[in-house]
């Protein structure tokens, strides 16, 4: 079915959802892009949470998984997502317009929130891809540097091209009016590229066991005395990650149970 009718959503809007209207699309690449929509004024959520969204295109429209990438002070919503070809809901949401219509359910979750992280010095962000989205909200929220004394926001990629949202991000909330000075000198944007030429070409978990972060930004090798860690990327990724903050001695949190690292698996099969 055509996006040119979503904005006038043909099919009646599930109950126990919104209907939220999109303001701006920007592509990246030809398999990333990120959107921002209206906020519904009764909507309420915390940096770091994700929500279910879709499109108002089929009797029972589908709906995935998808962190809110802005911080829980921001007037609209932004997501960044990948495009699937194929994907039951991204073969369709990589084409929509401003004006058109996002159905979003009305709970809001996740494990990638501050209340579910013990106290501590360093908060690592450990991503790949598109799982930078959650720490896109938490590093333009104020309350991660009155938590935290060094922010380091690690994020892999295949290429150097897929770094262009995590650069826009860092840029703009080192400007932004309102978190620019709490970031300022205490937010870290470590990059690495696994499939070309780079000054890290490397995967993330390598630049930690390797020793480069610590050499790199002159802080301690990872512990849990004075670091927290945050994780989400693919299965693979969670999985060597998790190792990882095991292996030096670190326990798993949640909201329930705060530790020193937590692991979002929402978005993985």
């Amino acid at each position: 079915m055509s996006l040119d009718s979503v904005s006038t959503a043909p099919f009646p809007i599930p109950a126990n959802t919104f209907a939220e209207t999109v303001t701006e699309v920007q592509h990246y690449t030809d398999e990333l892009f990120r959107f921002r929509m209206t906020r519904p004024a009764s909507f309420r959520f915390r940096s770091g949470e994700f929500v279910m969204i879709g499109l108002p295109n089929a009797e029972r429209p589908v709906f995935r998984a998808y962190s809110i990438a802005s911080p829980s002070w921001d007037e609209e919503l932004e997501f960044y997502s990948i495009k699937v070809p194929d994907g039951p809901l991204t073969e369709h949401l990589q084409k929509i317009k401003i004006g058109d219509t996002i159905v979003m359910r009305k709970k809001p979750t996740g494990t990638l929130v501050l209340d579910a992280l013990l106290p501590g010095k360093r908060l690592y962000m450990l991503s790949t891809g598109t799982g930078i989205a959650p720490f896109a909200s938490l590093i333009r929220d104020p309350e991660t540097y009155e938590k935290f004394e060094q922010v380091i926001l690690m994020h892999g990629c295949r290429t150097v091209a897929e770094l262009a949202y995590g650069e826009d991000l860092v840029k703009q909330t080192l400007e932004d009016p309102l978190v620019g000075e709490f970031a300022q000198g205490r937010l870290h944007h470590y990059t690495c590229v696994t499939r070309e030429a780079h000054p890290r070409q490397m995967r993330i978990t390598k630049a930690l066991t390797s020793g480069k972060v610590s050499a790199d930004l002159g802080v301690p090798t990872l512990g849990p005395a004075d670091d927290r860690v945050m994780i989400c990327g693919s299965m693979a990724m969670l999985h060597d990650c998790r190792a990882l903050c095991e292996a030096a001695g670190m326990n798993e949190g949640s909201n329930s149970a705060p530790g020193d690292f937590v692991v979002e698996r929402a978005f993985v099969d």
